[in-house]
């Protein structure tokens, strides 16, 4: 497996992450379940659009998958620091779709930084210390993500 874009973020405002996996859609998405329940975090979801739209609307989309990974510690804090309207944008969502056959593209932001920035969750310490803790968890998955899985 190769990484084409660097595991670091993107950009800061928003903790987005983007990576390119050299690998079949099926693979890549294991390895980012593998890499986010490695770091803590437990997949309270997953679905693929993209099966979904090219059964009902022959959309003839390639694949795409959402993972929903959630930390149970990271969404508890969350859940309290925000009188509870960050479940909002739970779970915080890791896509996959693949861009060439063979090649994934992996994409997340900070549902943290993003819920302070809209206003859903107030922008104080206490919040900003849970973006700062969650962000280091998905920087040790999105490490992982450079090890084939």
């Amino acid at each position: 497996m190769t990484q084409s874009d660097s595991p670091a973020q993107a950009s800061d405002d928003i903790g987005e992450y983007r990576a390119t996996l050299e690998m079949d859609h099926e693979t890549a998405v294991e390895h980012v379940r593998s890499a986010f329940t490695d770091a803590g975090f437990g997949i309270a979801t997953e679905f693929a659009p993209s099966a979904m739209l090219n059964e009902k609307i022959d959309a003839g989309r390639d694949p795409y998958t959402v993972i929903g990974a959630c930390h149970p510690v990271m969404a508890d804090r969350a859940l309290d620091a925000s009188a509870k309207q960050m479940g909002a944008l739970f779970p915080c969502n890791v896509v996959v779709w693949e861009s060439d056959p063979g090649r994934q593209v992996v994409y997340h932001i900070s549902i943290m930084k993003a819920a302070m920035q809209t206003g859903i969750a107030p922008d104080d310490e206490a919040m900003a210390a849970i973006a700062t803790e969650t962000g280091a968890l998905v920087e040790e998955a999105w490490g992982a993500l450079e090890t084939a899985g």
